[in-house]
């Protein structure tokens, strides 16, 4: 059964094994975008075994039961085409870009990988040894670790706390037989949504996943609960010393909503404004361009499944952390009191509605867009009821998402560099 609907207009079916398929045909180029999501991210992972899901994304594309590590990565080659593979905490994503002329080839190659990875013993031990040099990188990475040890905090014995790549140790103790068992329990086609977008009519679309994915009958996963997490009610300073780094790094943050939250809009508007509209909101303004503290400042809200954090992110010199970290509270704290101008208010409800055109730019950008739509049920005409759905929030509903969560004697702060609590 198909659906379509007016401004990107993509069409949803489904395959009678329960696989999605969401196509969109643009004549902008002769390209199109194939975006195979399945929802297996890094929750999946034991407990005892975080980044085993990420493992296996790295080594996915290394054969399947049809084809070689050597004969897929010359398919690739041979078509100009880059994988991405990526792994957040709720999908896992295979993602390329090919010419229209070779995407039913392409499509099936993508397919094979998806359903049927062999996992090489010797490709995998490759792709330990990579995996766990970017564990070292990141350890070394006073910006990772500031975040990375945040998120532990604000998420304890929960998912979204483990960190996606895992451990040294835990990397170098994954069996291939570890990467198999969790392929078979987590991938089946009702955890899958295809989306094609691109100079490939939505009939081509269509078919080409029928052909690939129709024989696929694998039982459902079992699904995952996730816990709601409660707000901290103090505030908590954690200090990683980095005594041979140039900069220190600061993660401050909140736990905030789920997306499904009625107040999402309200969140959002009001983090553009805070920080991230123009060259960082009012705390870009504050700390980077009037007090000339920070090498960089922003602020993120990544409302989930479950409640998601919000994180305010500073780059600074080991002499400015204290005078950065108050400099945050009091903009917080001016927030909450008084809320946003309406000024700030009308730019940022501008902004978020001006610059949804410029968010689908490309294929690509369509592609994870639908992919957004369909995990999170919102509807295929989402582009179109989204500007409304931001020109609803009013300046009050800004005030009230600020007051909600933006409590200075709340945060959780990390502080990772060559700093040392005074």
């Amino acid at each position: 059964m198909s659906q379509a609907h007016a401004g990107l207009a993509p069409t949803r079916t489904t395959l009678d094994n329960g696989v999605v398929v969401l196509a969109k045909e643009t004549r902008t180029t002769p390209a199109v975008t194939i975006n195979l999501a399945v929802r297996a991210g890094s929750i999946c992972d034991s407990a005892d075994a975080p980044g085993a899901t990420h493992l296996l994304s790295r080594v996915i594309d290394r054969g399947t039961t049809t084809r070689s590590a050597d004969e897929i990565s010359e398919e690739l080659d041979n078509r100009g085409i880059a994988l991405t593979i990526g792994v957040t905490r709720h999908v896992f994503a295979i993602v390329c870009t090919c010419l229209a002329e070779d995407f039913d080839a392409v499509f099936a190659l993508l397919g094979d990988m998806l359903m049927s990875p062999t996992v090489p013993e010797s490709e995998l031990a490759t792709r330990k040894r990579e995996v766990i040099t970017g564990i070292r990188q990141d350890e070394d990475n006073p910006a990772v670790r500031a975040s990375e040890t945040l998120m532990a905090l604000l998420y304890p014995d929960h998912p979204y706390g483990h960190r996606t790549k895992g451990t040294v140790e835990i990397v170098e103790a994954l069996t291939r037989a570890r990467l198999v068992r969790l392929h078979a329990e987590r991938f089946a086609p009702s955890a899958l949504t295809a989306v094609v977008v691109g100079d490939v009519a939505v009939s081509r679309a269509a078919d080409a996943a029928a052909r690939v994915f129709g024989a696929w009958r694998d039982a459902p996963p079992v699904p995952i609960e996730i816990a709601h997490v409660a707000e901290a009610t103090t505030r908590r300073r954690v200090v990683i010393p980095m005594m041979n780094k140039a900069q220190a790094d600061i993660a401050y943050g909140f736990t905030a909503i789920a997306r499904a939250d009625p107040a999402y809009y309200a969140f959002w508007l009001m983090n553009n404004a805070l920080g991230q509209y123009a060259i960082g909101g009012r705390l870009g303004d504050s700390i980077r361009e009037r007090q000339g503290m920070a090498y960089y400042v922003s602020s993120s809200l990544d409302a989930n499944v479950v409640e998601g954090p919000l994180v305010v992110r500073a780059g600074v010199s080991p002499e400015n952390v204290d005078r950065a970290i108050a400099s945050i509270d009091e903009e917080l704290v001016r927030l909450t009191r008084d809320g946003l101008t309406e000024k700030e208010f009308a730019e940022s409800r501008q902004y978020l509605i001006g610059s949804m055109p410029r968010r689908l730019e490309t294929n690509s950008d369509i592609t994870q867009f639908l992919q957004t739509l369909e995990f999170f049920g919102l509807g295929l005409d989402y582009d179109v009821r989204l500007p409304a759905l931001i020109g609803a929030v009013t300046l009050d509903e800004t005030l009230a998402a600020a007051r909600r969560i933006l409590d200075p004697e709340r945060a959780t702060v990390v502080i990772a560099g060559p700093y040392e609590q005074p």
